[in-house]
Formats: structure tokens, sequence, C-alpha cells
């Protein structure tokens, strides 16, 4: 197989991974919280499992202060872990799975260029704003579309689900 060949293969190994994972989360956590587990359980279960997992490495690097100080590690305490997976697992106490497929993941790079523009006065290319336009018309249409039949706690889901993708 060819160099460039075997990176396709690589890569579309990778995103199929990736997108099993997302789904799957979806789909498992949608099933814990409507019936036997809360989103605290599920918070719990996916960083406690992990932070056993890790401790021998965390008791031999430490925590990294030296280079992020408490502000910084704090900071990715709040902004890649526990808060989004509770916000997240929250919202699917209230709303379908699939929205939480498309909204949370799919919102992401809309959120991160929102910041980017606002924080950094970054600029988007045409085609950069194009994208970001199909992402926000496919919010539109995801939630517009179940607009006969709307109610609160679905709203209140998907609205969760944006605010995990913000965070």
């Amino acid at each position: 197989m060819s160099p460039s060949g075997s990176y396709y293969l690589k890569g579309a190994v990778s995103a199929l991974a990736a997108v099993s994972i997302w789904a799957t989360w979806s789909a498992v956590t949608r099933l814990a919280v409507t019936t036997s587990l809360g989103a605290w359980d599920i918070v719990a279960l996916r960083f406690g499992v992990a932070g056993i997992l890790l401790a021998p490495v965390l008791v031999r690097r430490g925590l990294a202060l030296d280079l992020l100080g408490w502000p910084g590690l704090a900071l990715i305490i709040a902004g890649l872990g526990a808060p989004y997976a509770l916000v997240a697992a929250s919202g699917l106490r209230f709303a379908p799975a699939y929205d939480q497929g498309a909204l949370n993941p799919g919102c992401m790079p809309l959120f991160v260029a929102l910041i980017a523009s606002i924080v950094f006065g970054e600029k988007r290319s045409i085609a950069q704003s194009l994208g970001l336009s199909l992402v926000l018309a496919g919010v539109v249409i995801i939630v517009a579309w179940h607009a006969a039949a709307w109610n609160a706690p679905r709203t209140f889901g998907d609205a969760l689900f944006l605010v995990a993708a913000l965070g």
C-alpha cells in the first residue's frame, strides 16, 4: 500500500472510531439517565475510572503546576471534563440522543469560531463562513423540525446540549 493510501486508511479508521465513540456515548448515556442512573452517576463513572487508571501517572508526573499554575489547572478542569459531561448527560434526560449527537459536537466549531472572533478578533474566510452558516442552518432545522410537537422538556434538553457545546 502506498504511503498516501496508508494515511487514508488510518484517517478513515480514526474517523469511524470517533463517530462510533460519540454515537455510542450519546445512546448509552441516554439509556442510563432515563432508566437507573443520573447525570452525576455518569460523570462519576466516566471520570472515576479514568482517575483510578491514571493515578500512577499523576503520582509520577504531578499536576504540571509549574507550567499551568493554579488558574490554568482550574481552567482545564472546568472546561474539559466533568462540567461538560454533566451538562450533556443532563440534557439527555430531556431530549433524545439524536438531538445530542447533532447539536452538541456539531455546534462546537460554531462556538469556537464565535469565541475566536469576539476574543481574538479572528477573521474567517468565505469558505469558513459558509461552513459555519451550514452548521447554523442545521441547528435551526433540527430545532425547528420538532416545532409542531414542541414541548418544554425537549427544548430544555436541546438548550443543555448547546450549553455543553459552548463549554
